[in-house]
């Protein structure tokens, strides 16, 4: 057996374990394997003659490939339409297995990852969601962190205390008030994934005011008004809804829409007297970083 066909099979033996490394890094399937298989050229054009731990060199390739790409992506974070406008129609990806993302393998992986995780994760900077991942979830050491993301090991440390921190969540909201919000929050979900307009109408104050921002509703944003004019609309969204979760937004009850686990948009609620008097839909990325989320169980 040649080098080459060894180090293939090494490779091999290691695929699943960096598939799920670079999947909760990525919280995307295609670019967990795109990660993947650049982490098997950068082997294939390495001398490992004097790596003793495999295993150990690969996560830290493929965590530093990783680590490349949530930078670009942050950087060029690309934006879908929004389905929460009124009279939008988005198309569902097709499910398949040839010449793509499998979506509903994708939905799969995330619930088997942890939806909420994903979500949080997804607020996080580049180096949080590196050292929180390879440090809660695959226990590498500090010391072996703090490289892949430029940092030394008591940085590492911290900037994965921070990222617990924020996955964790606050709440700043009475106990008392939460739950009678949460009702309020889980009747307008349930409403919202059957489609059920009169349903949804009924958890709405008459005069809610919807307001969406710029990259929710390009160019300038927009404000709707009226719960029977916005409800239209919103049930049009059923089929998307089960990418919605309910969530602590701030430390009051919202939700977050967040199809294969990356975080798209957030909706936040006002509540008085049992009814929704105001929605406000958040997707631009700046200001979805600035928000402290901590998902609920839904």
């Amino acid at each position: 057996m040649d080098e080459q066909q060894h180090l293939a099979e090494q490779f091999e033996e290691n695929r699943g374990h960096l598939r799920a490394v670079a999947y909760r890094m990525l919280g995307s399937l295609s670019e967990a394997d795109d990660a993947v298989q650049e982490g098997w050229l950068r082997l294939s054009r390495s001398d490992t003659s004097a790596v003793e731990n495999l295993r150990g060199w690969l996560t830290t390739v493929v965590a530093r490939v990783c680590l490349d790409m949530l930078r670009s992506r942050k950087s060029r974070r690309e934006e879908a339409l929004d389905p929460l406008q009124v009279g939008a129609h988005v198309a569902e990806p097709i499910a398949g297995s040839e010449g793509g993302t499998d979506p509903e393998h994708e939905t799969l992986m995330a619930d088997s990852v942890g939806l909420a995780l994903l979500v949080v994760l997804d607020m996080l900077t580049p180096a949080e969601r590196i050292a929180f991942v390879l440090h809660d979830t695959f226990d590498l050491p500090f010391e072996e962190i703090g490289p892949i993301v430029g940092r030394s090991a008591t940085a590492a440390r911290q900037l994965a205390s921070r990222a617990r921190r924020r996955v964790r969540g606050t709440s700043t909201v009475p106990d008392a008030d939460l739950t009678r919000h949460r009702e309020v929050v889980d009747a307008f979900l349930a409403a919202l994934r059957g489609g059920d307009f009169d349903a949804l109408v009924a958890v709405l104050d008459p005069d809610v005011v919807v307001r969406a921002d710029s990259v929710a509703a390009p160019p300038n944003g927009s404000e709707i008004s009226g719960a029977r004019t916005w409800a239209k609309g919103a049930v049009a969204f059923s089929r998307f809804a089960r990418f919605v979760q309910p969530a602590l937004v701030n430390g009051a009850v919202g939700l977050v829409w967040a199809p294969g686990g990356r975080l798209s948009r957030v909706l936040s609620f006002t509540i008085k007297r049992g009814k929704i008097v105001e929605i406000d839909v958040v997707a631009d990325p700046e200001r979805l970083r600035e928000l402290d989320l901590a998902i609920l169980d839904g």
